[in-house]
Formats: structure tokens, C-alpha cells, sequence
């Protein structure tokens, strides 16, 4: 009897099968002899029911343990000394595939590849040429550079890094529960992905030092990022959904935290711990911006009442948290987002007056009747407007999709530009770079926009 082999089977599993095999031995004897009688041929039988089955079917019927055991004997033979066992062609295309070692995942900080963290820490071939200007010109974009897609919900805001040598890092923040960073001057490859938060990232904020990102949650959170590595290195707990952010000018190590409550809460990063409190008695706070060296601050709410918007923005005193005026804005309108001027002691407010207003940065902290930057849709968003890095030229995103360039001195407007299919609510001037441009808007895509033809 030939001998089939198998590696999937034990010494016991054979032993069954000999055992099963001797037994079924004597009743293939005994049946092998009825089969050796003459054959009756069909036409002399008188009817079907008496035709003899043939020799195989009687075999099988005859001894039904016969296939189980010669099955099991085809497991259970040892392998012959010199032989190979057949192995099929689909088990040797398996067992050729090498195996590829397990990806390790860190819910806070993924492994990038080697490439994307050099780009984290060394001077982009982009930013090289344009290291050591003083003052960048303000200029207007053209055309598209990249199209950058990654978040999967509305970006809330992007941001170039003020680091000179490291400009050419985007980090955008999104109601997807992350914050990214894109190498936007150049390639527009995504670089680093941070899930440090378990609810949408409203704010997010380079500190000056560029190596670290302050970000607050819709978790009640805010934290401390490391760009590098990803690691969390501080996270405070505001018992309420954070909006908003602004770190100390003089010391970044200080941050105050914003959002869905009547109060505003200054952090020291270093010891986790609540420093200051102010008390605004509001609902809401949409925005928080420090006024000249940090000793006093300007906030925006949400509380606008039948004839004017009293208290809609409040100037505060730092060290004291005492309220130094809260008679700034006088018209009903609130103003989602706020924007110091680079290199005058002017602030600028967005409003739903679908408008731009212009207040000094010096007490009285009075509104500039004259100026008015309007052309552009707000309609509920929060849209948010920022300046040229030498202070020339205003930009501000529109609830239609489209970009708006505004003239700092006679308030008029430059260019429009039909950015978005939906409302973008971000547009960004490069500190380096003239005429790169990045927007954002609430479907999710980040646009990089140049001068170049």
C-alpha cells in the first residue's frame, strides 16, 4: 500500500488509523469473495430493483469506515526516510511571501520616516533664499500651488511657523479631532499627524520657540505638543470647551484659555497649574488677543444687547485681572476674531457685520470710524483675518469661499480670489516667503497659493 505524508498529523492519530484498517481487512476478504461469483446480465433480471450494484458501490456500502480510515492513514503515515512531502503550489506561494514586521503605533506620537523629520528640524531648500530679510514685502498671490487633503472634517485654522528657518511648516487644527503639520513651501506632503485630543481642535498656536504647538479641545482641554516627538508635555483641564487661546508675549510659558463659559483662565505650562482667573460674567468667549508687550489683553464675546454690543470686547489688565474697559464696540455686531498689526499699536476685529473694524491698541482703545475693510460674507462663521508680515496688505477669508486682499491705509480692496467651494474661514500670510498664501475652509482642503504664473 502506498504511503501518503503529512505534517499535520501525531503519533496517536496513526495508531487509530492501523487499528481502523485491520478491522476493515476481514470484511474487504469476505466481500471480495461474494464478488467473484458469476455475473447476472441485465436483460435476464426481471426487474430493476434486483440489479446487482457494482463492485465499487458495494465496496462503499459494504464498508462505510473504509474511506475514513484510508483518510486518516493519509494523515498519519510517518514520513519515509529520503522523501519529500508534496507541498501544493498555493502553500509554497504562501510560505515564500516573506513576512512583514508589525507596525508600532502611538495613539500620541507615530514613528514619521526619516525624511519628514529632517523637514521638522532643518531649513527647507524653499525658506533657504529668503533667510535674512528684515521686513517681507506684501505682495498678492496668483495661482495654486498645492491642494493639500488630509483632514476629514472643517479646518479650523492654519498657520505658518514664525521661526524664520522652519517658515516652510503649516500646522492646520480641524474639527476631525487632530492637528496636522504640512510641509506647505514645499513638497505639501503631510509631515506629522498629533491625536492628542478626544474632541474637535478649535485653536491651535505655534510658541515662538517653533518646536512646540499650543492647541485647545472641544474635550474641556488644552495642551502642549512636542512637534517632533508628539508627546503631550502639558495638559490642563478648563471644565469647558476651549475655543480659544493666546499665549504671553513675554513669557509663552503662560497661556490663557477661553471658550464656552463666563470665564477666562490663565495656565503656567510649567506647573499645570491655574495662575490667574477673570471673570467676565458673558457666555461665550470667541477670541483672545494680547495687546503690545502682554500686560493687558483684549477679549471677544458673545453677548450683544438691544441697541450695541456692550461688552463684546473687554480690555483686561494681566497682572490684576482687573477690567480696564468694556465700552470699546458700540454697534451689534460680535466679532469672531481678533488680529494685532505687525508694526503699528492698531488691532483689528472681524464682525458679523460682514465688515473689518480698526481699534487702537492704546487706551481708550477707540474704533476708527474712517477705516472700514467690507466687501467680504460672514454670516455666523468663524472667520478670521490676519495681516502681512510687514502689515500692507489685510486678508481675511468669506463665507461665499473666496479670499479678500485689503490696502492697510485706504481700506480698499486689492484682489478677490474664488478660493473654496465652501466657506473658508483661514487665509495666512508666509513670514518669509512674498505672496504665498495659505487658506482653509470648512469642507476640510488647505490651498497653498503663490505668485508665480
Amino acid at each position: 500500500m502506498n504511503s501518503l505524508v503529512d505534517y499535520d498529523c501525531d503519533s496517536e492519530d496513526s495508531l487509530e488509523a492501523e487499528e481502523t484498517i485491520s478491522e476493515s481487512q476481514e470484511t474487504i476478504q469476505s466481500f471480495a469473495l461474494h464478488l467473484k461469483r458469476p455475473r447476472v446480465h441485465d436483460h435476464e433480471l426481471k426487474s430493476d430493483e434486483y440489479k446487482t450494484p457494482s463492485g465499487s458501490e458495494q465496496l462503499k456500502t459494504a464498508c462505510p469506515a473504509l474511506s475514513q480510515a484510508s483518510a486518516s492513514l493519509k494523515r498519519s503515515q510517518p514520513t519515509p526516510g529520503g522523501l519529500r512531502p508534496y507541498v501544493s503550489k498555493r502553500q509554497r506561494m504562501i510560505t515564500s511571501q516573506p513576512k512583514s514586521a508589525p507596525v508600532l503605533q502611538t495613539e500620541n506620537s507615530p514613528e514619521p520616516p526619516t525624511t519628514n523629520l529632517r523637514l521638522l528640524s532643518e531649513v527647507s531648500d524653499r525658506v533657504q533664499p529668503f533667510l535674512g530679510t528684515k521686513v517681507v514685502q506684501g505682495k498678492l498671490p496668483k495661482r495654486v500651488q498645492h491642494q493639500l487633503h488630509g483632514h476629514h472634517g472643517p479646518v479650523n485654522t492654519v498657520q505658518w511657523c514664525p521661526v524664520p528657518h522652519l517658515s516652510h511648516l503649516l500646522l492646520s487644527a480641524s474639527m476631525d479631532k487632530t492637528f496636522k503639520v504640512w510641509d506647505g513651501a514645499g513638497s505639501g506632503r503631510c509631515l506629522q499627524t498629533y491625536s492628542t485630543h478626544c474632541g474637535a481642535v478649535r485653536s491651535a498656536h505655534w510658541l515662538p520657540c517653533g518646536r512646540r504647538i499650543l492647541c485647545g479641545s472641544f474635550d474641556n482641554t488644552a495642551s502642549v505638543t512636542d512637534l517632533e516627538t508628539g508627546q503631550v508635555v502639558t495638559r490642563v483641564d478648563n471644565t469647558f470647551k476651549v475655543s480659544c487661546l493666546a499665549f504671553q508675549p513675554s513669557d509663552p510659558a503662560l497661556f490663557l484659555c477661553g471658550g464656552f463659559s463666563s470665564d477666562v483662565k490663565a495656565w503656567d505650562s510649567r506647573t499645570c497649574k491655574m495662575v490667574r482667573l477673570y471673570k467676565a460674567g458673558i457666555q461665550q468667549t470667541l477670541d483672545i488677543l494680547f495687546l503690545g508687550e502682554g500686560k493687558e489683553f483684549v477679549t471677544s464675546s458673545d453677548v450683544v444687547s438691544r441697541d450695541s454690543a456692550d461688552r463684546t470686547l473687554i480690555a483686561w489688565d494681566f497682572g490684576t485681572t482687573a477690567k480696564i474697559s468694556n465700552q470699546i464696540y458700540h454697534e451689534r455686531y460680535t466679532c469672531p476674531s481678533l488680529a494685532m498689526h505687525p508694526q503699528e499699536d492698531s488691532f483689528v476685529a472681524q464682525t458679523n457685520g460682514n465688515y473689518i473694524a480698526l481699534f487702537s491698541a492704546e487706551k481708550p482703545y477707540r474704533m476708527n470710524k474712517r477705516k472700514r475693510y467690507e466687501g467680504h460674507k460672514v454670516e455666523g462663521y468663524a472667520v478670521q483675518c490676519q495681516w502681512s508680515s510687514d502689515g500692507t496688505i489685510l486678508t481675511t477669508g468669506s463665507s461665499t469661499g473666496s479670499v479678500h486682499f485689503y490696502e492697510f491705509q485706504s481700506a480698499r480692496c486689492l484682489l478677490t480670489l474664488q478660493a473654496h467651494q465652501q466657506a473658508c474661514v483661514c487665509a495666512s500670510y508666509h513670514p518669509v516667503i512674498p505672496a504665498v498664501v495659505a487658506t482653509c475652509d470648512w469642507g476640510g482642503e488647505i490651498k497653498i497659493w503663490n505668485q508665480q504664473p
